[in-house]
């Protein structure tokens, strides 16, 4: 069926910016001081999720010396170094402008910490159409993804339902969430994921240039999946 939002939410990390390898390569950073590596298999299960939670994994499954907190302050040091010259998602300053042309509004839904947020998104000053950001670290977040909170939160900050959102997500965990949390989802698919790994995204697609703007979000067309 034909979906109508009345608003549009992002997760931030490969969905709208291209963070997702600069993310590997620190933690890789990190790890190989240890004489560990750091690979998709491992990375799958943190994509989307809390940074402290990616820390206790990361950590505990490479048998690291160090604590999660150390492997986080240790990762910082190298991210505040990538993040200064981020790139954004080829087509999503497009599709962002377009949604707010259409007076749709807009929120950012990322686990992101608030001061990386801001220093991944200070070289891009369309993430100024995004009505409201909300970040992992937000103290009104129960749980993390793929705990539906922080969609529900976004949604609650624009004044409108979760269940007349579409949001935009890349990881499991976002999508689960965003599911969760009443959305109707598009998974932006990285080729190292599945789709079944993503099933409970009514639409998978790789670019979005397979999105027909003219007509998008007003209506979801030819569902990958649907619930």
């Amino acid at each position: 069926m034909p979906v109508r939002p009345k608003a549009v939410l992002f997760d931030l990390d490969g969905v709208l910016l291209d963070t997702e390898p600069l993310y590997t390569a620190a933690t890789q950073a990190v790890v190989s001081k240890y004489g560990r590596n750091y690979d998709f298999s491992l990375k799958r299960r943190i994509m989307g999720g809390s940074a402290m939670v990616g820390a206790k994994i990361v950590v505990a499954e490479l048998g690291l010396p160090i604590t999660p907190m150390q492997y986080l302050d240790e990762r910082r040091q190298y991210l505040n170094d990538l993040f200064l010259s981020t790139q954004a998602i080829e087509g999503a300053e497009r599709l962002v402008q377009t949604l707010a042309a259409k007076g749709y509004p807009l929120a950012v839904a990322t686990s992101s910490e608030r001061q990386l947020f801001e220093l991944k998104t200070r070289p891009h000053a369309w993430f100024s159409l995004f009505t409201k950001v909300v970040c992992g670290d937000d103290p009104r977040i129960a749980a993390p993804k793929p705990a539906p909170f922080i969609f529900l939160l976004a949604a609650s900050e624009l004044g409108i339902s979760a269940n007349e959102c579409v949001a935009f997500e890349d990881s499991p965990a976002g999508v689960n969430a965003a599911h969760a949390a009443g959305c109707k989802v598009i998974a932006r698919r990285d080729p190292q994921l599945s789709e079944d790994e993503l099933h409970h995204a009514c639409r998978i697609i790789m670019r979005y240039d397979e999105l027909d703007l003219e007509t998008f979000p007003e209506t979801i067309s030819n569902p990958v999946r649907a619930n």
